[in-house]
């Protein structure tokens, strides 16, 4: 009888009891960032700022003369980089703390990101699961930090019959 793989249990996250401390995942691939892109972000989610969807105001009032991708989109690229590696088998996001954006992404950047695994704990209160904490980076093509954030998710240990 054929071997069948399913992508869900082999390739698409992993239980808690499968990750280490300091382990890191570079998520691929990285993400070109379109001024399309970021315009249908920014007008989807309300957030039509002039700092990332009006050339003329960033040329003539930005300091850098240029627009600049909205930060939400380039959070929300990021945590999606990382679900296959970090939260696919995921239970819940818990939350996530400190989120900073430290130096602009701009319309024609690519976005690469990586995850480092902070810390493991099963749950007290549920004894088949646990919370996983990492960190996520993001950087542009030439390798300058643009965003980084922390984040805590609860998924199953392996199961028994697995383990």
């Amino acid at each position: 009888m054929p071997v069948v793989h399913s992508a869900r249990d082999e390739r698409f996250g992993r239980y808690l009891d499968e990750f280490e401390v300091g382990e890191v995942f570079r998520h691929w691939p990285g993400k070109t960032v379109t001024e399309a892109d970021d315009h249908l972000f920014c007008l989807l989610t309300m957030a039509a700022s002039p700092l990332h969807i009006d050339r003329h105001f960033a040329q003539t009032e930005m300091p850098l003369g240029r627009n600049i991708v909205v930060g939400t989109y380039i959070y929300s690229l990021l945590l999606g980089m990382s679900v296959p590696d970090i939260s696919g088998r995921a239970i819940a996001n818990l939350g996530v703390s400190d989120l900073r954006h430290v130096a602009p992404l701009f319309h024609g950047d690519t976005l690469y990101g990586q995850t480092e695994a902070l810390a493991t704990r099963r749950s007290r209160s549920r004894p088949r699961e646990g919370i996983l904490t990492v960190r996520t980076d993001g950087f542009n093509q030439d390798g300058l930090k643009v965003c980084t954030f922390t984040r805590s998710v609860l998924l199953p240990l392996r199961p028994e019959k697995d383990a």
